[in-house]
């Protein structure tokens, strides 16, 4: 017993050691994405797609020089025009709308240029819980499914004024499908099954308090 309390006093004093050395700010993030909506088939194709994200983030600087990590829960709200076409020939388009939360979480490496403004290099996973509409339909055989959560991976680079004001620019990739697509074209009475791969640039803007 006595042994078992002396290693929570000695993981209790190390935690607080840690937590001493590290810095950790809470800011607000917000930015755009300019997506890349890619199927694995020509079924379909899409256009105007963008959207935005907007929440809650905290930063920790790590005790080792340049390291740290942030992490952040963001309403992103993306939209785009999806055309379903065959032989070249526009069968049906609908508007896709997706809402979901995203939570990033990046390691980060980044090193001065003076007092007031630093240079960083980021990366990690991002998990995405879909909080909107789950299906599009254009008829009763024809539709756009998004997945319910999906998982992708953020590689980016930013830089951080006067230790308040941070900008970043990333690119978002998708793991595995986002989304299953189906047009049943009634003339050939045939069904075509294609998946949707949803990447993205986003520039965001981040204030630390």
């Amino acid at each position: 017993m006595k042994k078992k309390f002396s290693l929570l006093i000695c993981a209790v004093g190390l935690f607080c050691t840690i937590s001493a050395k590290a810095q950790i700010k809470f800011g607000v993030k917000g930015g755009l994405d300019i997506m890349n909506m890619s199927f694995s088939e020509d079924v379909f194709d899409a256009s105007n797609q963008s959207g935005w994200f907007v929440g809650p983030t905290i930063k920790f600087s790590l005790p080792l020089p340049g390291l740290g990590i942030d992490a952040s829960a963001l309403y992103d709200y993306r939209s785009a025009k999806v055309n379903a076409t065959e032989n070249s020939i526009l069968l049906e388009k609908i508007t896709v709308k997706q809402q979901k939360i995203a939570v990033p979480v990046n390691l980060r490496y980044g090193w001065g240029l003076g007092s007031l403004v630093n240079i960083y290099l980021f990366g990690g996973p991002q998990w995405g819980i879909n909080v909107g509409d789950k299906s599009f339909k254009w008829n009763d055989g024809s539709s756009y499914s998004l997945k319910k959560t999906d998982l992708s991976i953020n590689l980016g680079l930013g830089t951080t004024l006067f230790k308040h004001f941070q900008v970043s620019a990333n690119y978002n990739v998708a793991c595995g499908k986002s989304a299953d697509a189906n047009l049943n074209t009634i003339e050939k009475d045939l069904k075509n099954e294609d998946k949707s791969h949803n990447n993205s640039w986003q520039v965001a803007l981040v204030y630390y308090f």
